[in-house]
């Protein structure tokens, strides 16, 4: 490993190397830490002394430009084909990867989990971590001939913030750092939050500051989360009637559950020529053609598809069987069969733990994954995440559960429904089916309501009990705070304990990873101990792409960008 010189300027950068010296941080963790407090990914890399990705540009989020590349063709990919009404408040990957080729983000986290600059050319944190400065990237041209500027930037910010959408952004660390609670409720009895006054400064035209009340690591790789793509601020929604971007394509059909065609954008509305800011884009077009999930192996197996959002497990010999490439990623994906504490009976905590006790998750990581997966521990850290803290093994005690049924008062047994709607894959029923089957012994009878994918996201944050589905993010702390906070829009438990919001608070803000997973521990056990969710399964993710279609990405969120993809 190099050392340091004077072009690492932050002290957070320096310390970062000073703990990779140590021992105390891994290489590759040293890569990503200096890359979101605004190094070059490129330095990050050749200071940590691995090998550096080729990439088109220092402060380009693409790869390299292939010299065998051939422009030009449409790709194919059999997907869920969603609505596009605001994508401040989209809830599937799905429709994000719709729009993720018209609309762009700030930043953007690759493959390797590394964040890059985006719309934004560049940024830089203050030494505590709670001021960021972002410098807009100059040049980039909107659809209707205008530039991207701070203030258009700052008015999304401000839009993501206002209790009123509904974002999911306000549980990202980032925005929960930029908000205070008001001496009002909202007819949920929820206590409303509003924007701390100077949290978004306007420094210039091209610069944007953020006052964050605590300290934030994750600011860049919260910026890339996906309901964060940035709109015009003419935006309405829904966004499918004017989809105006700052991608290299625009929308030309949407059918909702039939397909969505994308083409290049040539000419801005103005009527110029439209000159793309991120270099080279090789597809005339991508279509997405909606498919089940279960039937998507289907579709590229007939040559329907070129590529499919994901390939189950349960298709895998099929799928080995094909002229194909098989991707893959090992991820923090996961289902959590979670309760919500203030509905009965799972607003008693005895209820909870015995269905916890109840269930053993090795074998059903047995059953669904037999090969690359991790057994989960009811809890929203995962091996593959650096501050990751590995807590005792949980333990199946049936005798332990039934006694805590009784004590709650249900002796005789007890029955519930869980709503499964097998959003990523029946794999996901198989769990909840392997549960049934497991907590049957301690007296629970557990009915599996199995619904279409679309009807499951119509209720996902209202039913008591549903087996949901949550992406990867690259750091530990980031689902914790989108899903557990207190009183963030996506806390689907309606859980809330000070305690576990104060340790995610103290987690967020500290650079050295053994510190962090210190804190984690008690992040993760507060959560197990408050038995909210039965978590069994940290999931590999698989894709199938055709032999002839180049640069296809395998990201561990399944997130499409396909600027550098080309057929031939």
């Amino acid at each position: 490993m190099t050392s340091a010189d004077e072009t690492v300027t932050h002290s957070k950068v320096k310390e970062a190397l000073d703990l990779v010296g140590q021992g105390r941080m891994g290489r590759r963790e040293f890569v990503r830490i200096a890359a979101m407090l605004g190094l070059a990914a490129s330095s990050a890399y050749a200071l940590a002394g691995l090998p550096v990705p080729a990439a088109a540009a220092d402060n380009l989020p693409f790869p390299a430009d292939d010299p065998a590349a051939k422009a030009g063709g449409t790709l194919r990919v059999a997907m869920l084909v969603q609505k596009m009404e605001d994508p401040a408040t989209y809830t599937w990957g799905e429709m994000a990867n719709q729009t993720r080729h018209i609309l762009e983000y700030l930043t953007t986290t690759g493959p390797d989990n590394v964040t890059r600059p985006m719309l934004a050319e560049s940024w830089e944190a203050s030494d505590d971590l709670t001021t960021w400065t972002f410098r807009i990237r100059p040049g980039v041209s909107w659809h209707n001939g205008e530039t991207l500027n701070a203030r258009q930037v700052a008015w999304n910010l401000e839009r993501w913030l206002d209790p009123a959408l509904g974002s999911g952004n306000r549980g990202l660390s980032t925005f929960a750092a930029m908000l205070r609670d008001t001496d009002k409720k909202d007819d949920k009895g929820k206590v409303i939050k509003e924007t701390i006054p100077g949290s978004i400064e306007l420094v210039d035209d091209m610069t944007l500051r953020l006052h964050l009340s605590k300290p934030v690591l994750s600011v860049p790789q919260d910026l890339n989360s996906y309901p964060c793509a940035i709109v015009h601020p003419s935006f309405k929604a829904p966004f499918s009637d004017n989809p105006i971007g700052t991608g290299p394509f625009t929308l030309a059909e949407l059918k909702v559950g039939e397909r969505c065609i994308l083409k290049r954008v040539t000419q801005t509305g103005d009527g110029k020529a439209f000159a793309y800011w991120g270099g080279k884009v090789y597809l005339d077009e991508i279509h997405y053609y909606n498919f089940d999930n279960d039937n998507q192996l289907t579709a590229f197996a007939s040559g329907d598809v070129d590529a499919i959002y994901q390939l189950g497990i349960e298709q895998m010999e099929l799928a080995k069987s094909l002229d194909q490439q098989i991707l893959s990623a090992k991820t923090s994906q996961n289902l959590f069969l979670r309760m919500q504490v203030d509905q009965k009976p799972f607003d008693d905590i005895r209820v909870r733990r015995a269905i916890q006790l109840a269930v053993d998750r090795a074998a059903i990581n047995a059953l669904v994954y037999p090969d690359n997966r991790d057994v989960g521990e009811d809890h929203a850290v995962a091996p593959v995440h650096p501050e990751y803290f590995a807590l005792p093994p949980l333990r199946r005690d049936v005798v332990a559960a039934k006694a805590l049924l009784a004590e709650a008062g249900h002796a005789g047994g007890l029955e519930i429904t869980v709503d499964c709607g097998n959003t990523n894959g029946p794999w996901q029923q198989t769990v909840c089916e392997a549960v049934r089957d497991q907590v049957k012994d301690a007296g629970i009878t557990l009915n599996v309501n199995v619904m279409p994918s679309s009807k499951y996201w119509e209720v996902w944050k209202t039913t008591a009990f549903g087996a949901t589905a949550w992406t990867h993010r690259p750091l530990g702390t980031m689902v914790n705070s989108l899903a557990f906070r207190s009183g963030v829009n996506w806390n689907e438990t309606h859980f809330a304990d000070p305690a576990f919001d104060a340790a995610l608070d103290e987690a967020e803000g500290l650079l050295d990873v053994e510190a962090r997973r210190a804190k984690m521990q008690a992040v993760e056990k507060i959560l197990q101990d408050a038995a909210v969710v039965i978590m069994p399964i940290w999931r590999p993710i698989y894709f199938i792409v055709r032999k002839d279609v180049h640069g296809y990405p395998a990201h561990p969120t399944q997130d499409h960008l396909f600027n550098k993809v080309w057929i031939g």
